[in-house]
């Protein structure tokens, strides 16, 4: 059985799990460095008073106590009842304090300090000679009373850091709360929108943070009401558009159902037959504007040999052009390669040399000339031909869909340009568009 991917957390989540994960890991941390500190303190006190007492030890004589309480003599200190003490001479136990073990509390017999267990107990035990030579005097405290003591000093420091922890946290919750408030704002923002609302976010009192946030967004809204305009222009000219080859099918089929002669019917069939081809070619070329307009700036596109290409193409455009008496020439000295894909590459030229010959009169000459790359130039195309050109102007308006020179007496759509141009805009390709200096006609060139 297969389980439902588990929900990622929110950013308010995460951010106070990290901030007061890291803030316990630091609380931690400086308790266990203050304790460390706490038993240094604590040990370096204690030893100087165990030090202190052995001194006053060996200030004491030996024949001032008691006989009857050699081996019971009392504490030195009533605010010290935890420190012990014993006297030996020569291995003979001479007197003790009352809470001392009978055995010795540490076998060094040398002056300072020693770690030692005796009665079970660890002890920490200052080691000094007495008055006489031969007197030994150990002073000790045991360890677990030393642990006492750094334990109550680290807790009365500790324990109001530890009822400090839940405002603390309380705190944090409230800043990371109040952080991540304008990103909730802008999602309720975005959420109360309507689809058709492509305005953009307001930046006012908007953090650095989240500034680039609302900056992207306001992009993608502006692009997005960009393309929604540009489709509907589109959907509304390509309405018009074929609503025109539409109409002259049907008058031509109406005109060869009312037709009594069979010349008048042939006439009106071939018309229909020509306003299906043009109907097929603007739906053709409809279907390839909105195919690139779904592709994306292409970077590794194939290199492609427009050379072998061109042939093609002309080779398919020859009748055509026989038909008009147009001539195509092939100016192609090598193999040039552009970053086209082979299908657009025949698209672009296609609509190239089609275009040329469309709009060129009867007897015209059009060029199709490749040019290979050299060192510092990239390879390119040019497609020049003998028509009448086109004003400034309307070289301008080239390649917005549905625009047609008046006055040509050439059906069409208008949307071979912007095919051609759309191409070589996805693949970083430059069009320039100027007169021919050598047939007088409209000279295009492509290239990197």
């Amino acid at each position: 059985m297969n389980t439902p991917p588990r929900a990622p957390r929110s950013l308010q989540t995460r951010l106070l799990l990290a901030v007061l994960t890291l803030g316990l890991v630091a609380w931690a941390s400086a308790a266990v460095l203050a304790w460390h500190e706490a038993q240094d303190e604590v040990g370096d006190l204690l030893d100087a008073h165990l030090a202190q007492t052995a001194a006053l030890l060996r200030l004491q004589p030996l024949d001032e106590l008691d006989e009857d309480k050699l081996n019971e003599a009392p504490e030195l200190d009533k605010h010290q009842p935890r420190v012990v003490f014993q006297l030996w001479h020569e291995g003979q136990l001479l007197a003790r304090s009352a809470n001392a073990p009978q055995e010795p509390l540490t076998e060094r017999r040398k002056r300072g300090f020693a770690d030692s267990v005796a009665a079970g107990k660890a002890w920490r035990v200052f080691v000094t000679q007495g008055r006489e030579k031969d007197v030994l005097i150990l002073v000790g405290e045991r360890q677990s009373v030393r642990d006492e003591i750094v334990l109550a000093s680290l807790t009365s420091m500790l324990k109001p850091m530890a009822w400090v922890l839940p405002l603390l946290a309380l705190g944090i919750w409230w800043a990371v709360r109040g952080s991540v408030r304008p990103l909730r704002r802008l999602g309720q923002a975005v959420a109360a929108r309507q689809p058709q609302s492509l305005e953009p976010l307001s930046t006012a009192g908007v953090p650095p943070e989240v500034l680039p946030l609302v900056t992207a967004l306001n992009g993608l809204f502006e692009r997005t009401a960009h393309l929604l305009a540009s489709e509907q222009q589109f959907t509304a000219d390509a309405a018009h558009e074929l609503r025109t080859p539409i109409a002259g099918i049907r008058m031509q089929a109406q005109v060869a159902q009312g037709a009594t002669q069979h010349a008048e019917r042939a006439q009106a069939l071939a018309a229909t037959v020509q306003g299906c081809d043009r109907a097929t070619r603007l739906v053709e070329q409809l279907l390839q504007l909105a195919r690139l307009d779904a592709e994306t700036a292409s970077t590794g596109a194939p290199q492609t040999d427009l050379a072998e290409i061109a042939r093609a193409v002309a080779a398919d455009l020859q009748p055509t052009a026989a038909a008009r008496g147009q001539r195509v020439e092939l100016d192609l000295p090598g193999p040039a390669a552009l970053p086209l894909a082979e299908p657009l590459a025949r698209v672009l030229l296609r609509n190239l040399l089609d275009n040329a010959l469309r709009y060129s009169p009867e007897g015209a000459r059009v060029r199709l000339q490749v040019t290979p790359a050299t060192p510092g130039n990239a390879a390119a195309l040019c497609v020049e031909d003998s028509g009448p050109g086109l004003e400034p102007a309307e070289i301008a308006r080239l390649g917005e869909r549905f625009f047609r020179v008046l006055g040509t007496g050439q059906s069409g759509s208008g949307l071979g340009w912007s095919i051609v141009q759309r191409i070589a805009r996805l693949h970083g390709l430059q069009v320039q568009i100027d007169r021919s200096p050598t047939l007088g006609g409209l000279r295009v060139r492509i290239g990197g």
